[in-house]
């Protein structure tokens, strides 16, 4: 049995030039497989394992707590060497054409929770001067607008309605639409604005004037963020997750989401009331006795 991996593996390194790391990859999970078979049954061999004997493979190691993208590397591994079997007519028959593999589910949007947005703007100082009210600002916008990093740097002065409390941005394919803004936002700006007039309209730039780059805001939002929470994604968009998340929380309509965000289809939006079962659900286990 093994000299069969053996042997796809030289083929692997000889003949298609595949790197060491993959070639050591594909090795471990052949063996795997092998392994699992043989203690399943010893009469098995590669030639007489059938789809049954794969599905069954899939589902032990889902229960083990295997990644399905993971067994998903591990089925093409599979794959690859059944084929080099037909090719060599030492199988008459692909186990894996029957067998689909495993759905491997998008991870959930990061987002920072509610209280922490309240203690980082409510109760942590940002300091004094240009640079403290300019940071604050961002970080305010993009909690209460749920705007694209992309939005917030292209915002020009004749762009905001303080009167009506709206701001007009330009999102993907050049898009435009009206964002409604509430009373602190609308405070915090007009401040802003008449102490820091915008050079040429542009409202939010560095110390000398010049416009600032996605990347910069980038670093201003993960470096102010890191005084209320040390999770790994801290960027502008996690604030847009966070206001979906944070609206659906409490009691905002989808449909009405979907439009403050831009999106095109509603389903792109779906994933934030999962984002909200699941915090829901740590709640319950984390509260109830019997959970």
């Amino acid at each position: 049995m093994m000299d069969l991996v053996a042997e796809f593996l030289e083929y692997l390194t000889a003949e298609r030039g595949y790197s060491p790391r993959t070639v050591r990859t594909y090795g471990d999970d052949l063996r795997a497989f092998g392994a699992f078979f043989a203690a399943l049954d010893e009469g098995l061999d590669w030639p007489s394992v059938d789809a049954d004997v794969v599905r069954r493979w899939m589902v032990a190691r889902m229960e083990a707590g295997t990644a399905a993208r993971t067994v998903r590397r591990a089925l093409s591994s599979l794959r690859a060497f059944y084929r080099y079997l037909l090719l060599r007519g030492l199988v008459t028959a692909d186990p894996l054409r029957r067998v689909a593999n495993p759905k491997v589910g998008k991870p959930l949007p990061a987002f920072v929770r509610q209280g922490d947005m309240d203690r980082l703007l409510d109760d942590i100082p940002f300091g004094t001067g240009f640079v403290a009210a300019r940071d604050r600002l961002i970080l305010l916008t993009l909690y209460t607008t749920g705007i694209r990093v992309s939005e917030l740097i292209g915002l020009q002065a004749p762009d905001i309605d303080l009167g009506r409390g709206e701001l007009k941005v330009t999102g993907k394919r050049n898009k435009q639409r009206i964002v409604p803004f509430g009373r602190e936002l609308c405070e915090e700006m007009r401040r802003f604005l008449e102490d820091y007039p915008p050079p040429a309209g542009v409202v939010f730039t560095t110390e000398r004037g010049r416009r600032l780059s996605a990347a910069q805001v980038w670093h201003i939002v993960r470096d102010r963020l890191a005084a209320v929470t040390a999770q790994e994604k801290r960027g502008p968009h996690v604030l847009r997750h966070t206001f979906a998340t944070v609206m659906l929380n409490n009691g905002a309509d989808l449909g009405a989401v979907k439009e403050l965000l831009g999106h095109e289809s509603v389903a792109t939006t779906e994933v934030y009331t999962h984002v909200s079962f699941a915090d829901l659900k740590k709640q319950y286990e984390k509260a109830h006795p019997r959970a």
